[in-house]
């Protein structure tokens, strides 16, 4: 599953505009910042506005801030609001279910309790939790671990030496 660039950078201006209660923040920061499009992150700012997270002043001293506390905007919620499709497989849609298995497949099931977690990891953080406090580097991406690289064939070059017998050894 991934992200809409939409719900991506959402979410950083929620976080830029938490980390910066003090004042009023602008688009043009905001894309210099982030090294966004203006006109993306005015459609992004506009429908913030429009939900109510977001106060916005035109003009000249103009600029946007958050509407409500950081400790009150849930992860999930501005996931749910941004994301337009959940259905991790064809069977979530009973109208597009097309899939033979469907009635005796347990899979979809796996499948929607894994949702739920996902979904109960992003409620219980806050827009607070995302920008108070210090942070820890953390890794990008998570590789499987080394015997499934292997199996896959996508392991490093010394696992994948290990497993050819040498000639003249």
């Amino acid at each position: 599953m991934r992200l809409s660039e939409y719900t991506d950078y959402t979410l950083r201006v929620l976080m830029y505009c938490a980390a910066h209660r003090d004042r009023l923040v602008t688009i043009g920061e905001l894309a210099e910042q982030h090294g966004l499009s203006r006109n993306h992150l005015m459609k992004v700012v506009n429908d913030l506005a429009h939900r109510g997270l977001l106060e916005t002043t035109r003009g000249r001293g103009g600029g946007l801030r958050l509407r409500a506390e950081p400790d009150q905007i849930r992860i999930g919620d501005v996931v749910r609001a941004t994301e337009t499709d959940f259905r991790l497989v064809e069977c979530f849609d009973a109208t597009t279910n097309a899939c033979s298995l469907s009635p005796a497949c347990r899979l979809k099931h796996l499948f929607d309790d894994a949702l739920a977690g996902y979904f109960k990891a992003l409620d219980g953080a806050t827009l607070a939790d995302m920008t108070q406090g210090p942070t820890l580097p953390r890794s990008r991406t998570i590789a499987p671990p080394a015997s499934r690289r292997r199996a896959l064939g996508a392991g490093p070059t010394e696992a994948r030496r290990v497993a050819r017998p040498r000639s003249g050894a």
